[in-house]
């Protein structure tokens, strides 16, 4: 039906490949896992270096980045249907007797005690419109910088990798700043990414995918 958008046309992601996110309009991304610190058990002093050194990693960024927090409850109906199976295979009354009992417990659990799972992200951008407009302006001026009118998704492979490498600097430069903050930082993968997206866009369809792995496996 005319004029009808699909789903396609409200999702910013053109592609995702090489670790790196493909947003329409010449934009890439990387996300990067990062680690957590509990900061109120810190003492006061050290509270003051972290705030201290979280302003100096702030100030020292010439490019926005994107902080973004993740919280689901935890899934534990894998874990548990492992252990139904292993019931079924067990000949000893006693154990069968205590998995059973376990497997009750487990999942009486999870229910009451609505166990959280928190990860925690930080996305580093870089935009080939900033490189046309150095080079003089975004119209046509885009495309000679990817080489194809399609943009970032039809991209040739040198130049790929050219502005992927512009990309990994910036993700170097967070992750130290970040490591001095006493966290630890990592590249999502493409499959990671593509996982983390759809957990996004599908949140009620975990379990068919198995794209969440149980805190107890």
């Amino acid at each position: 039906m005319a004029g009808q958008n699909s789903t396609q046309d409200f999702v910013k992601i053109e592609n995702i490949r090489s670790d790196v996110v493909i947003v329409k309009g010449g934009q890439m991304r990387a996300v990067l896992q990062v680690s957590s610190i509990n900061f109120a058990l810190k003492s006061q002093e050290e509270q003051e270096a972290i705030i201290y050194e979280y302003q100096n990693f702030l100030n020292s960024l010439d490019f926005p980045i994107q902080i973004f927090v993740n919280s689901r409850l935890t899934n534990v109906d894998g874990y548990i249907e492992s252990l139904q199976q292993r019931l079924t295979q067990e000949t000893s009354e006693l154990l069968q007797m205590q998995t059973s009992e376990y497997i009750n417990f487990i999942g009486e659990f999870v229910k009451e005690a609505n166990i959280v799972a928190t990860d925690f992200y930080v996305v580093v951008p870089f935009n080939l419109v900033e490189v046309a407009t150095v080079q003089g302006g975004a119209g046509e001026r885009f495309k000679s910088v990817t080489g194809q009118s399609g943009g970032l998704a039809t991209m040739e492979p040198e130049k790929f990798r050219y502005y992927k490498s512009q990309l990994t600097q910036r993700v170097d430069f967070v992750s130290s700043g970040l490591h001095r903050l006493g966290l630890t930082a990592r590249t999502l993968t493409t499959e990671e990414l593509i996982s983390l997206f759809w957990i996004l866009y599908n949140p009620g369809d975990l379990r068919k995918k198995g794209l969440i792995k149980s805190i107890f496996e």
